[in-house]
């Protein structure tokens, strides 16, 4: 089926992205792989090659496009290769968006410029130990000073991928009593410093997959955090979550489908160069129904993470249908990469492979941004059930 959601543009940025993995990723992937994270200055790379402004403003130092699509092109070119750019997904998918939703114009000033440099990492704080999926259990707290000059913030976060190399934290925390009415209310938002006294990383948490991706336990005592960083209004931010729950979910909906994708073709390459009982192990009649079926999964989620993609730059994806995409990307995902796995036999344990990797990497897809079981909550209440 002809694929029409990119244009020339696009594809010229796709030639330009691959060569930048071949030559500044996959040669050091493996040092990345073992120490657990990206370095530092790799950001400061992606700064120079445009990716984190091209949703940015001009008047900040961005190129001003409103599309998701070349970030749909990141998802697809890392995946190729077998490879992903640390905890830098997040500063572009998660954190930006409130930054341009939120922030005011002296804000964007101060902010937007590092952010595109990559000079100052992003990253967002929500997950607490106790409360995952249920945002509106948060425990942390940020206190009005006195003299109303700043917030006294107070908690602990999990899970916050991009956590040890972020320079600035979108940090959820609660600045008043949810209502008997509401307990969604009393939430805000805050652009906080890293290098505030009183703020903390702990764990460099050890995860299963998302290797070279930094996740880390994130601690505040009494962090004082200007007035002048609060983003957007007091009490509201569990509806600011809300409003970008969409394009988080999009996100990786379109990531589990490119990792599919990524798992056909080395499937693929490795059956055709793999002998067994002196013949290629491609030339067995299971390996091509196994991988014909795998493709065919694929296309249906291409399509899928497409229309997600193209109503997402339309301003028209809801929250279900992003649910639902989600559900079903993720889920082909899972049952696409299980079986190419297989096709590798005893060396697709080996994480010398990608397709083992990938494996690790992709099982997250069906717990972040939502569980699946949340999508499948959500898409239900969507029917009318």
């Amino acid at each position: 089926m002809r694929r029409t959601v990119f244009n020339e543009d696009h594809e010229a940025f796709r030639e330009t992205l691959r060569a930048f993995i071949e030559a500044e990723v996959v040669p050091v992937y493996d040092e990345w792989f073992a120490a657990g994270q990206a370095p530092r200055d790799f950001y400061y790379k992606l700064g120079e090659l445009g990716v984190f402004g091209i949703n940015v403003p001009e008047e900040f130092g961005g190129a001003g496009l409103e599309t998701h699509k070349f970030e749909a092109i990141q998802y697809e070119e890392t995946a190729r290769a077998g490879v992903t750019f640390g905890g830098s997904g997040v500063h572009v998918l998660l954190a930006l968006p409130y930054i341009k939703m939120l922030a005011t114009d002296e804000q964007k000033k101060r902010f937007l410029p590092k952010f595109v440099s990559g000079e100052e990492m992003w990253a967002i704080a929500m997950t607490e130990p106790g409360t995952g999926s249920d945002l509106a259990g948060m425990k942390s707290t940020a206190k009005l000073s006195e003299d109303g000059t700043h917030y006294v913030l107070n908690g602990a976060k999990t899970f916050i991928t991009g956590g040890v190399h972020a320079d600035k934290v979108i940090v959820c925390a609660r600045t008043a009593a949810p209502t008997a009415e509401d307990r969604r209310y009393g939430i805000s938002l805050f652009a906080v410093d890293t290098k505030s006294e009183g703020y903390s990383v702990g764990r460099k948490l050890d995860k299963l997959g998302l290797k070279t991706s930094d996740t880390a336990e994130l601690a505040f005592v009494d962090v004082k955090v200007p007035v002048e960083d609060l983003l957007g209004e007091e009490n509201k931010g569990f509806y600011y979550l809300g409003a970008n729950l969409p394009s988080e979910r999009w996100g990786i909906a379109f990531g589990a489908y490119a990792q599919a994708k990524a798992a056909v073709r080395f499937a693929k390459q490795y059956v055709q160069e793999r002998t067994v009982f002196g013949k290629p192990v491609a030339a067995f009649q299971n390996t091509k129904f196994e991988l014909a079926a795998c493709q065919a999964e694929v296309d249906a989620a291409e399509a899928v993470a497409d229309r997600a993609l193209e109503a997402l730059d339309a301003g028209e994806l809801t929250a279900a249908e992003a649910a639902s995409a989600k559900l079903f990307c993720t889920e082909v995902a899972h049952r696409v990469i299980d079986r190419c796995l297989q096709l590798h036999g005893g060396y697709g344990y080996m994480n010398e492979y990608p397709i083992a990797r990938l494996y690790a990497d992709n099982r997250v897809n069906r717990i972040y941004g939502g569980t699946s079981e949340v999508m499948k909550m959500i898409i239900a209440k969507d029917m009318g059930l």
